[in-house]
């Protein structure tokens, strides 16, 4: 990078703590994906124990920022934001002095850094942190923050936010839509984060298994495994389900997969690194994605590289990575009978659902590669600083 570079400063409180972290990782990858469009990105995050004020993260600086007593600085790179704050009164006091301290750790990056526009990650916390500062603020909403704008206090918020960024967007048009209907009507752009297409990608040293259907998600009601479930025991064909994946209802699940009597074709695989997952897509026929309201689907995206078609719900963000009829399988939301056909059709015609991956894959780089990403956001960014 030159002194002459377009300098963006991102605010996040989703970003990795180390090289090979997985919180935070598309935020990262964002990061390599403007890098490497002629931008030079510094990070600003959230203090954590054990972190580091100043590192630098695969070729990425990064500042932490401290917020609380250092007990209480659990907010970031856990994925329980919420639920810490909702559950607790030190929650909320930790979230109270995350976003004073926030704002003037956002100053002082501002004044070391001197970036041309701030890029924050989140509306809440980021973007309430870093708006109304003098530099041009892009916001990027990536789902849980869509939902969290919808109600009460948080709305007027949201419009804040809005109000003192240059532009607005979000990771899916499903959750762009939604964001204009609570902003009124304001455009909101749709930009997606980048998925790595190095490590996923079609596979050269498995077989694919043609009987063979994957399930990757956290064991709760939203994902919808037990939808998956219900379908396996009314299914015409025989199929083979491995689950990757853990969470709170992992034991209601089992049990329900003993009572429908497809127990003995299931097989529990927990959580899996990365590697591992991008082999276990290479093998599968299909990815199963029988979420709600899923804000992207960043699963099907990675499948899709692998040349593994996906059958979903046609819910949430799903339809930006399903093509319903050419890449993959798109189904009424809470159709068991539908789901069942469909996973079926895999089966029954191994070519056609090869050829689906095929076209998948070619779509998902046109998408989602970081080329095409860094692409789009480096235009984003382009365009707001001429409008401010």
């Amino acid at each position: 990078m030159t002194d002459s570079a377009l300098r963006v400063l991102f605010v996040t409180h989703g970003f990795p703590r180390f090289a090979g972290d997985a919180a935070g990782a598309f935020v990262l990858s964002l990061a390599h994906a403007v890098q490497a469009q002629g931008v030079a990105v510094h990070v600003l995050a959230p203090s954590a124990p054990g972190l580091a004020v100043r590192a630098d993260i695969s070729g990425v600086p990064v500042t932490r920022f401290r917020y609380a007593p250092r007990q209480w600085e659990t907010l970031a790179y856990t994925g329980t934001m919420a639920e810490q704050v909702s559950g607790s009164l030190r929650g909320k006091v930790a979230m109270a002095l995350l976003l004073w301290r926030g704002r003037g750790a956002v100053r002082r990056a501002i004044a070391e850094f001197k970036p041309h526009l701030v890029h924050a990650h989140w509306w809440f916390p980021s973007g309430l942190m870093a708006g109304g500062l003098g530099v041009p603020m892009v916001v990027t909403m990536h789902g849980s923050d869509v939902r969290l704008a919808k109600g009460g206090r948080a709305r007027a918020l949201f419009r804040r936010v809005s109000a003192n960024a240059a532009a607005m967007c979000a990771v899916s048009g499903w959750l762009a839509r939604a964001a204009q209907e609570t902003l009124d009507g304001r455009v909101v752009g749709t930009a997606p984060m980048p998925a790595n297409t190095t490590l996923f990608s079609p596979p050269t040293s498995v077989t694919r298994a043609d009987d063979r259907v994957l399930f990757v998600g956290r064991l709760n009601a939203q994902k919808g495994l037990g939808d998956l479930l219900e379908a396996m025991a009314l299914a015409r064909q025989r199929w083979t389900l491995d689950v990757v994946g853990d969470g709170p209802d992992r034991a209601a699940l089992t049990k329900r997969a003993a009572e429908l009597g497809v127990a003995q074709r299931i097989v529990w695989l927990g959580h899996l690194p990365q590697a591992e997952l991008a082999a276990l897509y290479g093998r599968s026929a299909a990815l199963v994605i029988p979420s709600t309201e899923e804000g992207l689907g960043l699963v099907g995206v990675e499948a899709a590289l692998c040349e593994t078609p996906v059958v979903a719900y046609a819910s949430g963000g799903l339809p930006d990575v399903v093509a319903d009829g050419a890449t993959g399988w798109l189904v009424p939301v809470g159709d068991i009978a539908a789901l069942a056909h469909a996973i079926d059709d895999v089966v029954d015609r191994p070519s056609r659902a090869r050829a689906f991956g095929e076209a998948a894959r070619r779509r998902a780089l046109a998408t989602f590669s970081p080329e095409a990403v860094g692409a789009r956001y480096r235009a984003a960014y382009d365009a707001a600083l001429r409008t401010t």
